[in-house]
């Protein structure tokens, strides 16, 4: 099968290797959020002064930063401004996914969220798109983490220092996915069940419930990726046998 691991130097059994968004980048992200937020509320509370001045109509809400005493109107603005900015870096924050990679287990971190698996578990590692995908030893999904990953360069190099299965070309099972077409013949009335639910879930933009529901196909014996709202559908290994 293409892709499979490259030969590396050794890495001391028991070190970890960690990829994720380094310190620098995170300290970026926390003073320039803000200062850009405080920068823009400055810029509108200098449009609606100029506004105001040449009597143009100005909205509603705006119209109240014109009316409070200088300095404090434009100090509070930049202060909103601000804590927009710090609201913008949290939720960056909460998007980073930091994967760890040692001889043992692997370990993908998403805000407060954190997923371990066993080496001995994992038969296939892989970037599909914009996640990060692991496949058990039957060919199953162990996990689709999605978010504002690593560079794909630095995922490969973890994995693979570590001789973990990483597949270059990506999804070595991508041949196998098959459009779902509500009641086909090929799938039982409870994997159609679920993908209904699924298919609404996804045009509801409900990912809690879009997640929740792949697990259940999962145990169903059933992987599904999606494209463009479309879902797509494979059996596992175990579930051909």
């Amino acid at each position: 099968m293409s892709g499979d691991p490259r030969p590396t130097g050794p890495v001391p059994i028991g070190t970890a290797t960690v990829v994720g968004p380094g310190a620098l980048v995170r300290a970026l992200v926390w003073i320039t959020f803000p200062l850009l937020g405080a920068a823009a509320a400055g810029l509108v509370k200098v449009a609606m002064s100029w506004a105001a001045w040449a009597e143009l109509p100005i909205p509603g809400l705006a119209r109240l930063l014109t009316r409070f005493p200088e300095p404090q109107a434009t100090f509070g603005v930049l202060a909103i401004g601000f804590v927009l900015g710090l609201i913008v870096a949290g939720m960056a924050e909460r998007d980073y996914v930091t994967i760890s990679v040692d001889h043992n287990e692997v370990t993908l971190r998403q805000g407060q969220t954190s997923h371990t698996f066993a080496r001995t578990s994992i038969g296939a590692v892989f970037v599909d798109a914009k996640e990060v995908v692991l496949l058990g030893r039957g060919t199953e999904e162990l996990v689709r983490q999605r978010g504002d990953l690593p560079n794909v360069g630095r995922i490969e190099e973890a994995f693979v220092a570590h001789g973990y299965p990483w597949r270059t070309g990506g999804d070595p099972y991508g041949g196998e996915y098959r459009r779902w077409v509500d009641d086909a013949p090929e799938l039982p009335a409870a994997a159609h069940a679920v993908l209904r639910a699924r298919d609404r879930a996804l045009r509801a933009r409900d990912q809690a419930d879009v997640t929740e529901l792949r697990t259940e196909l999962g145990r169903l014996g059933l992987v599904v990726r999606d494209q463009n709202k479309r879902q797509y559908w494979r059996r596992t290994q175990r579930a051909r046998r």
